[in-house]
């Protein structure tokens, strides 16, 4: 590509055709990891056994809540909710060792406005990420799919200098990934990349466990299954752990085989997965090792 003008190398770049090696710095040693989610406990969810790794790792990872959680409890609401939320992301971040952010729009209300998508386009930027995790934008809860769509929105313009100008556009164009779900419509969650996350399941739950107005109370609430949460706080814990010990899926375990070899992939009890967005940089298998170093074939 050495005879394409300047410019056309640059568009090339942010717009991800570029391969990450030809944007990333070649000595970088950490990566930066931003995992967005709508409400103040999905990134603990999507990919808090990931965030923890990589943070015993020395990397350098930050939760953002795009909505303050105002709305998801069944009799505390409002300020005093969004407050108590906060104060449990607080406690995750300690847990997991991460940075936790909670934006002031409200929960259930999310759209994919102007004003939300330069809030997330600053947010990408001042932590200068190499990678940008959130949802896919086909989930059944609005705020879910708007965040997917906001992000969306960021992908491209994180490296435009004149929009959100007051912070300083990124000369790189980070690697976009979708974290898993199960719909199937429009298209289906392909995991590209898995993190063999057995070693930190009980951080991640620990996680989970800081969460205590989600976990113990609104959603066996709103899932009508109250009855079943137990009252002692280690009870409870052991409670919430089976409710995550699920037994791996198919397409799951075979991108853990392709990541780790199949010795290490026959051991993993659980893991996180990644879909590559088309938006952003696309990484080569090098590149993804490099940002995620805990891929080690045995």
């Amino acid at each position: 590509m050495k005879n394409l003008s300047p410019f056309f190398l640059f568009v090339l770049l942010i717009s991800g055709i570029l391969p990450v090696s030809s944007i990333a710095q070649q000595n970088q040693q950490k990566s930066r990891i931003i995992v967005i989610g709508a409400h103040p406990d999905d990134c603990d969810s999507d990919a808090g056994g990931t965030a923890a790794l990589l943070a015993s790792m020395g990397h350098a990872v930050k939760f953002v809540a795009v909505t303050n959680g105002d709305a998801g409890h069944h009799k505390i609401q409002g300020k005093a909710l969004a407050e108590r939320r906060y104060a449990e992301t607080q406690e995750v971040a300690k847990r997991l060792g991460v940075t936790y952010d909670v934006l002031d729009n409200h929960d259930g209300m999310l759209m994919p406005s102007l004003e939300v998508r330069l809030q997330i386009i600053k947010k990408i930027r001042e932590w200068n990420a190499d990678v940008v995790i959130a949802p896919r934008p086909n989930d059944y809860h609005p705020d879910h799919r708007y965040t997917g769509v906001l992000v969306q929105d960021a992908a491209y313009m994180v490296a435009v200098p004149n929009i959100a100008y007051d912070v300083p556009a990124l000369r790189k164009n980070p690697v976009f990934l979708y974290t898993r779900d199960r719909f199937q419509r429009p298209n289906p969650f392909r995991p590209d990349i898995a993190i063999d996350i057995t070693t930190v399941f009980e951080k991640k739950m620990s996680g989970l466990d800081a969460h205590v107005s989600q976990f113990y109370e609104w959603m066996p609430w709103i899932g009508h299954y109250e009855a079943d949460v137990p009252q002692g706080k280690e009870e409870r814990f052991k409670w919430l752990m089976k409710q995550y010990d699920e037994q791996m899926a198919p397409d799951i375990r075979a991108s853990l085989i392709k990541w780790y070899g199949e010795g290490k992939a026959a051991k993993a009890k659980y893991a996180e997965a990644f879909e590559i967005c088309e938006y952003g940089a696309q990484p080569s298998e090098a590149d993804i090792r490099m940002l995620f170093p805990m891929l080690v074939k045995q």
